[in-house]
């Protein structure tokens, strides 16, 4: 099983923390310490539609709320 898409290539990794990897297919990788979780692949378009819907939502929670 082929394992690694660049993932513990320290260039694949924005400022330590964004992975960012174009050759990687997947959408959710692991983090660099594997005990923190997941993260999004943030070369993959659809995780910034992801991210943005989630922002929306938390938006529309607070506007709601505080009419």
């Amino acid at each position: 099983m082929q394992k690694d898409f660049g993932h513990e290539n320290p260039e694949n990794w924005k400022w330590g923390t964004f992975y960012f990897n174009k050759k990687d297919s997947r959408l959710i990788v692991p983090k660099r310490v594997k005990l923190l979780g997941w993260t999004f692949n943030f070369a993959h378009p659809v995780s910034f539609i992801i991210i943005a819907l989630i922002f929306i939502f938390v938006f529309y929670q607070f506007y709601r709320n505080n009419i």
